[in-house]
């Protein structure tokens, strides 16, 4: 894993997207993972869904043959994500929340309430020498769960500072972001590292990426979407520019 201040993880899950809306081949997220790789991705992110929306266990497969870095395997904790993940032994698993009616991710995983099942799911994992990782609201009753169950890292929902910023609300934005500020130097003192991410474009990156907690930044919507526009090379590499601008 790279030793940057501030890593960028860059989920491919919507190449596959457009993949899959034709029923066919191209285009490949493997091929993307690759060219991430060459413009500057410390890592790459991909979402195992149940339903297997966009990516498949193909694409699984291919990533963990061809990737020369980390692949953050995300899944939720089911008993069949569980069996892939152990199979595969990525360098890093994320356990997020998954409603098969939901566009996207739509909110943090609640630890609090599974404590229990969830100190044993993570288990098997940690053992194989996953770094797990839970993907939570920037709340302190879920960031203090997260810690309890063993998790060694956990990643802030950033979707609802994005949205507040989008929509032009920008008092909510102002207090979404000091959420995650005071939720980051938290989570840190307690001795978790801090990724964040959903929803982070160019306008919105700069202050999460002020945080000198935070480590690691996952993009993926945003950056698949203006690689339209741009390609992806150039679109990775403006948001490298952007996020090593902010920690200076």
């Amino acid at each position: 894993m790279s030793e940057r201040a501030l890593r960028l993880g860059v989920n491919i899950d919507h190449v596959a997207t457009v993949r899959n809306a034709r029923g066919g081949a191209y285009p490949d997220p493997l091929r993307a993972a690759k060219l991430a790789e060459e413009a500057g991705a410390d890592g790459i992110t991909a979402h195992l869904r149940e339903d297997r929306r966009h990516i498949s266990d193909a694409d699984i497969d291919g990533l963990m043959e061809v990737l020369t870095v980390p692949l953050n395997f995300e899944m939720a904790a089911t008993d069949e994500m569980q069996k892939i993940a152990l199979r595969h032994k990525p360098h890093a698993v994320c356990i997020v929340p998954e409603k098969r009616e939901e566009r996207t991710t739509e909110g943090g995983l609640e630890v609090a309430r599974d404590e229990n099942r969830l100190a044993h799911f993570i288990a098997p994992l940690r053992e194989a020498g996953c770094r797990v990782s839970i993907f939570i609201a920037a709340d302190k009753a879920q960031i203090e769960a997260a810690h309890r169950i063993g998790a060694e890292v956990i990643e802030l929902h950033t979707g609802a500072y994005c949205d507040a910023h989008a929509e032009g609300r920008f008092d909510d934005r102002d207090r979404e972001l000091a959420a995650l500020r005071e939720m980051s130097s938290f989570a840190h003192g307690l001795g978790l590292e801090v990724h964040a991410g959903h929803g982070l474009t160019y306008e919105t990156v700069q202050p999460i990426a002020a945080f000198s907690e935070v480590k690691e930044l996952n993009i993926g919507h945003f950056l698949i979407g203006e690689s339209i526009f741009r390609g992806l090379t150039p679109a990775i590499t403006e948001m490298r520019r952007l996020m090593d601008e902010a920690r200076g």
